[in-house]
């Protein structure tokens, strides 16, 4: 149970082609988001379809995989932990980020269908 603690899977679709940074370090990170899509029926039975969007981050191989394979509408299956930060902004203010930084990334093949 203990690598249950903190474990996010998802399988969805990118929403722009990801977003490729080098670090001072050498590092390479990427960051790129993902709708997930759930339907349902609602009380007076209409069918809903409601969307979710995930931010995600992903360093060294994954990173790699992610710059060269996906592009906006890619369909991926990714597995990974939650990271929660906070940091002030140009007014001082606090502001909190939640991104989920990628461990394992799947492409499924195509884009989403329309």
């Amino acid at each position: 149970m203990f690598s249950l603690r903190n474990k996010v899977q998802l399988i969805g679709n990118l929403g722009k082609s990801p977003d490729v940074k080098n670090t001072e370090t050498g590092k390479k990170l990427v960051r790129f988001s993902v709708a997930t899509n759930e339907t349902y029926t609602n009380t007076k039975g209409e069918k809903v379809k409601e969307t979710q969007w995930h931010n995600l981050v992903a360093w060294g191989k994954v990173a790699d995989i992610a710059e060269k394979y996906l592009d906006k509408g890619s369909e991926v299956a990714i597995e990974g932990k939650l990271i929660s930060k906070d940091y002030l902004d140009k007014e001082g203010v606090k502001k909190y980020v939640t991104e989920i930084q990628v461990n394992e990334l799947l492409l499924l093949g195509g884009k989403a269908s329309a």
